[in-house]
């Protein structure tokens, strides 16, 4: 990934920790007393912010329960993965790139945020939506990276193949470092 041994700079860090800070406060919250009972001003409240800044980080309160800040990451790091991987490859090695430079105190997040999503039926429409962007953002990001298609319809069908095992293999299974880099070698064999 470019610039990865570049810490991120005071306004980049301070964004992460006030990011980290509404999550915690939000699932503290919803463990105590729920999802449903749980208000924005409440989590606004308890993360020490204004709930105009919890709606700059998060659209929705569905949304902290997402963790996309992950994507953009990914998809940089897939775009601009070594040339000579297929296409597959070159996704595993971009998971592989931005969840192995965690913190603990990343993962921590990202686990329970996921946790929490699986089991609150109010995340799903979001989480739809989101899976429809990243197929998007992954049809993109291999055009970026010059692979071979067909048509845009053909580069979709392709996105969509590994967002598909994306999802089989997350679904109910936080950071599911593992058994998606064995999902996506499955994919990868069935390819070839």
């Amino acid at each position: 990934m470019p610039d990865s041994d570049v810490p991120p700079g005071l306004r980049e860090r301070k964004k992460i920790q006030t990011r980290l800070a509404i999550r915690r406060a939000a699932f503290a919250l919803f463990a105590e007393q729920g999802y449903a009972n749980t208000t924005v001003e409440q989590i606004a409240e308890a993360a020490e912010v204004s709930p105009r800044t919890f709606y700059r980080y998060f659209g929705v309160k569905e949304a902290v329960l997402i963790t996309d800040d992950k994507v953009e990451p990914i998809i940089t790091a897939f775009a601009e993965a070594p040339p000579d991987l297929p296409f597959v490859a070159a996704y595993r090695y971009a998971v592989a790139q931005v969840y192995g430079g965690l913190s603990e105190e990343e993962r921590e997040d990202v686990l329970s945020g996921e946790q929490l999503m699986y089991s609150i039926p109010e995340a799903r429409g979001l989480l739809y939506t989101d899976y429809v962007q990243l197929i998007d953002q992954i049809a993109d990001a291999l055009q970026r990276r010059g692979e071979k298609f067909g048509d845009d319809f053909e580069r979709r069908v392709v996105a969509g193949a590994i967002t598909g095992v994306l999802i089989a293999a997350a679904h109910g299974n936080p950071l599911p470092d593992q058994s998606l880099d064995r999902a996506l070698a499955i994919l990868e064999s069935r390819l070839s």
